[in-house]
């Protein structure tokens, strides 16, 4: 590498570069290069792998090591070392837009006549090829079009070798069809038909597709797949560039970002002129793209698992982001520091402290009959005070007048923003960490961790606000059983509650409140995302309204309210400070244990309905004000992403225009033209000196051997 006593050099005394070298050219070259014994700059075959095929791109496909196929283009002197006329030379040929078949062509030809003779590439294409791949026929009709019959064998030009190598890959899959066919009745097996694709078309499918192959036998009747379904499959993935355009302008034009294979053809006969989709074509594929999602309507990450060939396996293959805001956990689970979680989670902290406000008093009264019902007894001395939830809402307007529906309210607001504000902001962490930033996946399990994570960790704040606004809320019922029995209690206040109490008070019945707390959050949390994507069709091209988010957020808290209901009966009678004639209870077992024997299993769920009335609409109050206020006051760098991932376009997919540099994507596109003849060619090793990569191959290669798996 070019040190800094180099550059002081260069700078004193100057250099002397080759005519017509461009300033980038030349800093690549300074960049990659080493020095010889004699001062010389040059770069080897390994400095050149690193210049065109630079580190942190995706090479799950074709391997980086392939790339030192090109080295014996750029080393025009074949002496094994590029110097910067060698490497100005081949960035000129990559500038060409034709690279791709002329870097192919050379990598053959020879250097003298400028044409491929047969035999020197047959003889190179034998020692390339793998060795149980499926065997080609150099003498077929196919080939002798395009090289002549034995006795007139004669060599292609550059035009006619770039044309044969456009139709080799069909004949290829032809040849392979035919030699699995035994039967002559024009059906394979599907594990034959697997065979065939992966050794042709490995390099440019996504896993998904390759994993999935032997399916196609499911598109008709039968077992088997006929050449029909072979010859329909290779047009498939030959034109996956015009089946992407067409996919994104009926995607474009659908109100959910979602199409069915009518839009598709519907779009394909709008756009196209001189292609068209036969059915076939078009049933394989929405066949493979609705593998995980049997729909029959898909959306472009359903189509990106086809399509694009950097698609990794994992297994886990879900749709878009989910859960409380894509934003958030997309931050989180991208986050590379600490200091910027901290920072993601202060500004989440904040929305959720207003959301959460705003959600604890639009329900504020339900929230209050709820706790007057739990904590009425059956087994109290003296007449009940209420038949039911309505009831008891009328007469505390009558003997309280209505702000006593309100009872209690300002603690509330004061410690629910602090609460929800820590449970969005915990869930919003737990599951941007879990969750793959390539592919937006977060198991279920996953998920419901994340959520209970949240419950716990919201009790710390939690629980004094609940034992507080529950005796707040139970005195004015207390005042008028006490005055009915010729006594005076004083009204207390919230901070006389708070001071009675104590810190250690303050938290009686926290192992009840996070009993109730976990399980909710880890209910409640996944339901709500996936009633977003599955049921509402959130999606990156379709942002939900305030009505559906608020929709999502009033059924996810359902089931989630009423399974935790008996956990909030025996948090409220822990909490409540007990009258004459009723029990005390000592701890969650003997509270559960009286309340049993004394009221029945149903006491369990007293207030349930009150607590789904509550809870529902509370919780979608908060989310739908907490993704609301996401968008309208998002953390700085949050708000151009989701433009991006709203506009239609998918940026955990790959399908968006290459952002590389131009020499690595025109060098990885040669390569696939190559490899379209073999998959072993770039894979071969010298029999003698384990680890040196052979690029050569004009005048024949040398004597090789296939890598070991």
């Amino acid at each position: 590498m070019a040190t800094v006593v180099d550059q002081v050099k260069e700078t004193l005394v100057g250099t002397e570069t080759g005519v017509g070298l461009s300033a980038q050219t030349r800093s690549d070259f300074m960049h990659n290069a080493i020095k010889d014994e004699e001062g010389e700059l040059y770069m080897s075959e390994k400095e050149f792998v690193d210049a065109i095929a630079p580190e942190g791109e995706d090479y799950h496909k074709i391997k980086r090591e392939q790339y030192s196929l090109l080295f014996s283009i750029a080393d025009r002197n074949h002496n094994g070392r590029i110097s910067i006329q060698d490497w100005s030379v081949f960035n000129n040929l990559l500038a060409k837009p034709d690279a791709e078949y002329d870097i192919a062509f050379r990598l053959f030809a020879d250097p003298a006549t400028g044409q491929v003779d047969f035999s020197s590439f047959k003889e190179s294409y034998a020692r390339n090829k793998t060795s149980n791949t499926i065997p080609f026929n150099w003498d077929s009709d196919w080939a002798k079009l395009y090289l002549g019959g034995k006795r007139h064998r004669h060599s292609m030009t550059y035009p006619q070798f770039a044309q044969m190598l456009r139709g080799l890959q069909g004949e290829r899959v032809r040849q392979a069809f035919l030699h699995f066919d035994q039967n002559d009745d024009g059906y394979i097996d599907p594990e034959d038909f697997q065979r065939i694709i992966q050794e042709t078309a490995a390099h440019k499918l996504s896993d998904h597709l390759l994993t999935n192959l032997p399916t196609l036998c499911n598109i008709s009747p039968g077992s088997k797949i006929s050449y029909a379904n072979v010859r329909a499959f290779q047009n498939v993935i030959r034109e996956m560039d015009l089946v992407e355009l067409v996919i994104r302008n009926a995607i474009n034009k659908s109100d959910d970002g979602k199409i069915t294979r009518v839009d598709f053809l519907n779009e394909a006969a709008r756009i196209t002129r001189f292609t068209l989709f036969t059915p076939m074509e078009a049933d394989i594929l929405f066949h493979f793209a609705s593998l995980d999602q049997p729909s029959g309507r898909l959306g472009l990450l359903d189509f990106a698992r086809v399509l694009d060939a950097s698609w990794h396996h994992t297994g886990a293959d879900l749709d878009a982001p989910t859960g409380i805001t894509g934003a958030a956990e997309k931050a989180v689970a991208s986050s590379e520091t600490f200091a910027h979680d901290l920072l993601v989670s202060a500004h989440h902290f904040g929305l959720g402290a207003i959301a959460g406000a705003f959600g604890a008093f639009m329900v504020y009264p339900i929230d209050l009959v709820k706790t007057r019902m739990q904590n009425q007894r059956a087994a109290r001395v003296g007449q009940m005070l209420y038949k039911n939830s309505w009831d008891c809402a009328t007469k505390v307007v009558r003997n309280e007048g209505f702000r006593g529906l309100y009872s209690g309210v300002l603690p509330q607001l004061v410690g629910v923003a602090p609460e929800k504000a820590i449970k969005l902001t915990v869930n919003d962490l737990v599951r941007g960490k879990f969750t793959d930033i390539k592919t937006g996946a977060i198991p279920l399990r996953l998920e419901m961790l994340a959520g209970a994570s949240a419950g716990m960790c919201q009790v710390i704040f939690t629980n004094p606000l609940e034992i507080v606004k529950i005796r707040l809320q139970v005195q004015g019922e207390a005042m008028k059983a006490a005055a009915r029995d010729g006594e005076a209690i004083p009204k207390r206040s919230a901070m006389w509650i708070v001071r009675h109490l104590g810190i250690l008070g303050l938290y009686k019945g926290a192992s009840a409140c996070m009993l109730r707390d976990a399980p909710f959050s880890a209910i409640y949390f996944p339901c709500y995302a996936h009633l977003k994507r599955d049921f509402f069709g959130e999606s990156p091209t379709k942002k939900l309204g305030v009505l559906q988010l608020l929709t999502a957020g009033a059924i996810a808290g359902m089931p989630a309210a009423y399974l935790t209901t008996p956990a909030d009966v025996i948090k409220t009678r822990l909490q409540v400070e007990a009258r004459k004639g009723e029990s005390t209870y000592n701890g969650i077992r003997d509270a559960a244990r009286q309340i049993y024997r004394e009221e029945g299993f149903k006491a369990f769920f007293k207030g349930g309905p009150a607590r789904i009335l509550r809870s529902s609409p509370q919780f979608g109050f908060t989310l739908a004000g907490y993704e609301v206020l996401q968008g309208m006051l998002p953390l700085h760098g949050e708000a151009k992403e989701e433009v991006g991932l709203r506009g239609g376009l998918e940026p955990m997919t790959g399908l968006t225009e290459a952002k590389s540099s131009l020499p690595y994507l025109r060098s990885r596109n040669a390569l696939k033209i190559i490899l379209d003849l073999d998959l072993g060619f770039g894979r071969v090793k010298a029999a003698e000196g384990a680890g040196k990569w052979l690029p050569s191959l004009r005048g024949g290669l040398a004597a090789s051997v296939e890598p070991k798996a």
